[in-house]
């Protein structure tokens, strides 16, 4: 359970990224001959990839029931995080878009540090086996909470604090404004680019 629910929250977050890094490129013809609004595409990848997230988490919760982990009143809240973590995604999304639209190289580098990203997740490894001096290095890592947060819940049963809530919603929001406002600030010159 503690290794599905790391590979579900990054493998989210991959196909995520990664769809929206190619969502204005990739649908050039249409926006250089029809004016719609740039920000659906990106949207449109990010939310058509939180379907297969969704379905993902019915052999998760399959898991928690043939494991025997604790289902209560806070196992619920697992959909506030993925909600949050959602927020954050089209954020990084927006941000990828804009970049992979003037830089096309964008996408070879982005599998790179998607690849380092993992690693430095606690995905494959428990938290425990990071030494204290160098836990601060990786909370500065986004996916290192909402990861925790849900293990938390469905691993421990228990309901996390309010400072692990108070993190994913200021990391989501945060990502969201900034991906909002550099897309924003180029969406005009999105198309000489195409």
């Amino acid at each position: 359970l503690y290794l599905l629910s790391g590979i579900i929250v990054f493998n989210y977050f991959s196909e995520c990224t990664n769809n929206a890094l190619i969502s204005i490129t990739g649908n050039a013809p249409l926006i250089t001959k029809v004016y719609v609004p740039k920000i659906i595409f990106p949207l449109a990848k990010v939310l058509s990839s939180s379907v297969n997230f969704f379905i993902s988490l019915i052999p998760l919760f399959g898991v928690v029931l043939i494991t025997g982990s604790p289902i209560n009143i806070f196992t619920p809240i697992i959909f506030f995080n993925m909600t949050m973590f959602l927020i954050f995604c089209v954020g990084i999304g927006l941000l990828l878009a804009t970049i992979m639209t003037f830089f096309r190289d964008t996408q070879f580098l982005w599998s790179i540090i998607l690849m380092v990203w993992m690693y430095a997740t606690p995905v494959f490894y428990p938290v425990s086996i990071i030494p204290l001096k160098y836990l601060f290095i990786y909370k500065l890592n986004p996916l290192y909470h909402y990861i925790t947060f849900s293990r938390t819940i469905l691993v421990q049963g228990v309901n996390p604090s309010l400072g692990a809530y108070a993190t994913i919603v200021g990391i989501a929001f945060a990502s969201l404004l900034v991906g909002l406002f550099i897309f924003k600030l180029n969406e005009d010159k999105l198309v000489n680019y195409l």
